[in-house]
């Protein structure tokens, strides 16, 4: 994979040709986004959409022919012919009515900016990159203005100061809880309690904040009962894992497990002759599959990165079986994602051959990141290590393990492989090619190689 394939198209909206191009300038500077088409009315954003398919939209809310909110209905349009499309609003008002009614759509990837404050930092290029991952952004002067009014004359703790802060900024329940270590049902009965804090003295003024937060607060809740959130932060079993021991989000724990790591051979060549639409279903159909493979096992997807996927099997919760589990799962991607290609060589589309790595040993786990955003992160050589396996997993569809994991799994067949050097590390690494897996009871399992 190269730099390219991080880059993040973006389609610009606005009626006013200088607007147009000071946007275009701020995302220039910033290095890793591509404008692939400008509109300036609603028809032409929905045209240009049509035809570039961006990861993003940048749009004003008011634009030809009504000048009321053309910018927001035809990314809702877009949104509709095309999900997944981030949309990052541009508004010269700060009501903060306008952010609670996007921010209520029940939908991530939305963000609210004024257009005053874009060229403040990198304030405009964090929402796109924000939206583009399906997350969400308000404007901080949004936050305080709805937040401010709440505060007037309430004698708010340091602590009911930060939760209303985060309400404001639409963060999700599960969010909030996970930054403030605890479970999503205190934070609900926090919130309700901070809202019934600022009722008690507020005055006629105060009221209105009061409703737009708990109007805010209400969409945050109708979003997680419908399996949406503002962010997506957690992988698979650690919602469970935090909520049965809050105490995890501080602690750093000590694990022995089997990660996995696939990378599409030849990646850079087929998004070289493949149309971006095209290859971006593609992906998704690929990632579907492989993630149904690694969940069927029990295993964590921990993250994609354009083709390639890693996961964990033994994290966050113990198996004593997760070499096991990772070359099962090893075996049923390739499996799949065979079973995809002929579907796709009917439709003229390029295959996804795959090399995959797989690396036992000891790692830390551990949510690192800030109050804004954790990730659940693994740290250690074991890491390192899949990620070099899956490097000498060829030709595609093979499969390349540690001598850990094969010794973990006596049932397979393995080829070990002479000894060759990887990068980072001084020693020679021995690893070895998965011949053929354990044979089940009933029937013997056919490996792809």
């Amino acid at each position: 994979m190269t730099s390219a394939d991080a880059r993040i198209t973006v389609l610009l909206a606005d009626d006013n040709l200088l607007v147009r191009e000071g946007v275009r300038a701020l995302l220039r500077i910033a290095g890793d986004f591509d404008v692939v088409a400008m509109a300036e009315d609603y028809d032409s954003l929905v045209t240009q959409a049509q035809e570039h398919r961006p990861q993003v939209v940048v749009t004003d809310i008011r634009m030809p022919p009504r000048f009321a909110n053309e910018g927001i209905e035809a990314a809702k349009e877009v949104r509709k012919r095309l999900p997944g499309t981030g949309v990052v609003v541009l508004s010269q008002y700060d009501d903060p009515e306008y952010a609670v009614a996007l921010l209520a759509q029940g939908a991530a990837g939305y963000a609210y900016l004024l257009k005053e404050r874009v060229a403040d930092g990198d304030r405009l290029a964090r929402a796109v990159r924000e939206v583009a991952a399906g997350g969400s952004m308000l404007d901080p002067e949004i936050v305080q203005a709805l937040v401010t009014p709440a505060r007037l004359g309430t004698g708010l703790s340091a602590d009911e100061e930060r939760l209303l802060t985060m309400v404001a900024e639409g963060r999700a329940v599960k969010a909030i809880a996970a930054s403030l270590q605890s479970t999503p049902e205190a934070v609900d009965h926090a919130v309700e309690d901070l809202f019934l804090h600022l009722a008690r003295d507020a005055s006629s003024g105060v009221r209105g904040a009061l409703e737009r937060l708990r109007k805010l607060h209400t969409a945050i809740l109708e979003r997680e009962e419908q399996g949406e959130t503002l962010t997506r932060l957690l992988p698979s079993g650690l919602a469970e894992k935090l909520r049965d021991d809050p105490g995890a989000v501080a602690r750093t724990d000590r694990l022995v497990v089997t990660v996995l790591m696939s990378d599409v051979r030849g990646y850079s060549g087929i998004a070289e002759r493949t149309d971006p639409s095209i290859l971006a279903r593609q992906l998704n159909a690929h990632r579907r599959a492989m993630n149904g493979a690694i969940l069927d096992q029990g295993g964590t997807v921990m993250q994609y990165v354009g083709d390639a996927v890693m996961a964990v099997f033994g994290a966050p919760f113990p198996q004593a079986d997760h070499a096991e589990r990772a070359l099962r799962a090893a075996a049923d991607m390739h499996r799949r994602q065979t079973g995809v290609d002929a579907q796709w060589t009917t439709e003229g589309l390029e295959p996804f051959g795959m090399g995959i790595g797989l690396s036992t040993g000891e790692v830390a786990a551990a949510l690192l990141g800030s109050d804004e955003r954790l990730e659940y992160t693994l740290v250690g050589d074991t890491v390192n290590m899949a990620q070099r396996l899956q490097d000498l997993a060829r030709p595609a569809g093979s499969t390349v393990v540690s001598e850990a994991t094969a010794a973990a799994a006596p049932a397979w067949t393995f080829q070990r492989l002479d000894p060759v050097r990887v990068k980072g590390r001084d020693a020679a690494v021995t690893a070895c090619r998965v011949i053929a897996p354990a044979p089940a009871p009933d029937e013997v399992e056919e490996y792809s190689r």
